[in-house]
């Protein structure tokens, strides 16, 4: 009997542990400064006056003058009303008792807060006055992201995200030490891969000292200073280090991944793909707008445009920085990806997790050759946050080469099956590598598109490519399908044709013939139906670990399509009448 695999972390104990200390000010205070800014703001007129009479002492006279006719008044100036009621001591008093409730609310909230990672799941309990209890199994882990905004980065702080299959599910633990995060991470997935025999620990990062109650303090103990404990500018100067190296430290860990990404994206195509996209369109078509207002003398649509303009303008850097820093790179436990400048992120999309994929291109990236790359997850809806639907972008832009790279990372099974049919699929059309095609007469419900769309199904897959002003390409693995519908309409029924959808989770990618021949369409209908049942009996990868352990990564993609083979010719002697012969 083999032994359990060896946790990288001591959180991964089935214990109760605690967040990072500092996490109450990373979750709540960041709202306690704003409020803050606010009250300030409100009394920049004081406060630049005390500011002056300081340093310009002959307007003291001036400003004494200004503030007689309404220092009384409380909305504005509550500071002068202050001083002039004599209630300075109350203020005083009162801005220490909300102080003081801060500070011990931030404390209960850290203290009430705590998690626990079990074999069969990840626990959070947390709350002061109510409390609540979330469980997320880990045989339903979709996948698990770490972030790093900002200001969390400054305290070596991260969030874990543990994406769980169903409607807002999702487990998040913020905030972790950053190298704990990255820890415990590879301790959840080995327990939701069900891998039991020990590997190699050297596959795995260096595991971080002992964390203490709170789970992120560390004291790193050096020669030198009282106690054994360095002095105390040498451990400001080596926090600072840690620092500037996290800031400077690529997001996926060349201890887990290999230190090159299969795609890199520069710069001038992060900034042009983003300048030639849609949004870029809406705000010229805003400024336009804005221009012809002001020369026509309708100064109202500078306050009825100008918000519209800054927020788009937001989105372009946003998307920009975002796609900063990319790398992509298969992992023993997923496909890893990182991306980000100053707010960073990273996931981890553990085998038999996706549910499609897409490949898109828009019209004014044809002329480049560049494609973006989708997919959909559970648990990551299209309606679901920014944040989200961030990670379901997997590409933000590439070349055909990098497609083929990302799409042999999402279905390595499939990878032999796509090599031949992957560049007809994205930019062909027409009956060529094994497409089907739609009958001219589909030229009446889609008159740009129809001789582009398409569609082939082998190696436990099916894709649809159709499209004129933006291309897609969308691959569907069999053993992901939930279901597959066949639909016509009064006018689809007049021309003898039909369309097909393939229903996945819900995402930005949707699997859909939009029209073809109707007896064709219902051949795809049935062979899908029966091709789906087949390929979701022979799939393991909901435990990869362990079919891992077995060796029966590849076999189990042979014995599916062998499965897959028999259904067809034992469909087609029941068709012609024949009995077929036993198959041992």
């Amino acid at each position: 009997m083999t032994a359990p695999v060896a946790p990288v972390t001591a959180l991964a104990d089935g214990e109760w542990h605690r967040l990072h200390p500092a996490s109450p000010l990373l979750r709540g205070g960041l709202v306690f400064i704003a409020v803050l800014g606010f009250v300030l703001a409100n009394m920049r007129e004081r406060l630049l006056d005390m500011f002056v009479i300081v340093f310009v002492p002959e307007t003291g006279d001036e400003i004494d003058e200004r503030y007689d006719g309404w220092q009384n008044d409380w909305a504005n100036d509550p500071v002068g009303a202050i001083v002039t009621n004599g209630q300075v001591g109350w203020a005083l008093l009162a801005v220490a008792v909300v102080v003081i409730g801060v500070i011990v609310g931030f404390w209960l909230s850290w203290r009430m807060h705590t998690f626990r990672i079990t074999p069969e799941s990840v626990e959070v309990r947390s709350g002061i006055l109510f409390r609540s209890h979330r469980s997320a199994r880990l045989d339903r882990v979709q996948g698990v992201n770490i972030n790093r905004p900002v200001f969390a980065r400054l305290f070596g702080t991260a969030k874990l995200d543990v994406s769980v299959a169903g409607e807002s599910g999702n487990v998040q633990l913020a905030y972790l030490g950053s190298a704990l995060a990255d820890g415990l991470r590879a301790d959840i997935l080995r327990l939701a891969s069900g891998a039991r025999a020990e590997r190699s620990r050297a596959a795995a990062p260096a595991a971080p000292s002992v964390p203490d109650a709170a789970g992120a303090a560390f004291v790193e103990q050096a020669p030198g200073g009282a106690g054994g404990q360095p002095p105390a500018s040498a451990r400001v100067s080596a926090v600072v280090g840690r620092r500037v190296d996290e800031f400077l430290a690529p997001e996926l860990d060349p201890n887990l991944a290999p230190p090159e990404s299969v795609v890199h994206l520069s710069v001038a195509r992060v900034v042009g793909s983003t300048l030639l996209g849609g949004t870029t369109i809406a705000i010229l078509v805003f400024v336009a707008i804005i221009v012809a207002g002001v020369a026509a003398g309708q100064e109202w649509v500078i306050l009825s445009f100008i918000p519209a303009v800054i927020g788009l303008v937001g989105y372009l850097w946003s998307r920009i920085t975002k796609s900063l820093r990319y790398s992509i790179a298969g992992t023993p436990d997923g496909v890893r990806i990182g991306h980000g400048l100053l707010s960073t992120a990273n996931q981890t999309i553990p085998p038999g997790r996706v549910h499609a994929v897409e490949a898109t291109q828009w019209i004014l990236w044809r002329p480049f050759g560049w494609w973006s790359v989708r997919v959909n997850l559970a648990g990551q809806s299209a309606s679901a946050s920014s944040e989200a639907q961030q990670r379901t972008l997997v590409l933000p832009v590439g070349r055909a080469d990098d497609v083929r790279r990302v799409l042999a990372l999402l279905l390595p099974d499939a990878e032999p099956a796509l090599e031949p049919v992957l560049g007809p699929g994205l930019t062909g059309r027409g009956a060529i590598a094994g497409f089907s095609t739609t009958p001219r007469r589909a030229a009446w419900l889609r008159p740009f598109s129809w001789r582009r769309i398409g569609w082939v199904a082998l190696g436990g897959v099916v894709l649809f490519r159709r499209g004129a002003l933006t291309r897609s390409l969308a691959v569907m693995p069999l053993a992901r399908m939930q279901s597959v519908a066949l639909g016509w309409g009064p006018v689809r029924r007049m021309l003898r044709l039909a369309s097909v959808r393939v229903h996945t989770l819900a995402g930005p990618v949707t699997v859909e013939l939009p029209v073809a021949d109707a007896g064709e369409a219902a051949d795809l209908f049935e062979n899908l139906a029966a091709d789906a049942v087949v390929w979701a009996g022979a799939d393991e990868s909901h435990h990869w670990g362990a079919a891992r352990e077995h060796g029966a990564t590849g076999e189990q993609a042979v014995a599916g399509e062998q499965a897959v083979a028999r259904e067809h010719a034992a469909r087609e002697d029941a068709e012609t009448g024949q009995i077929p012969e036993a198959v041992s």
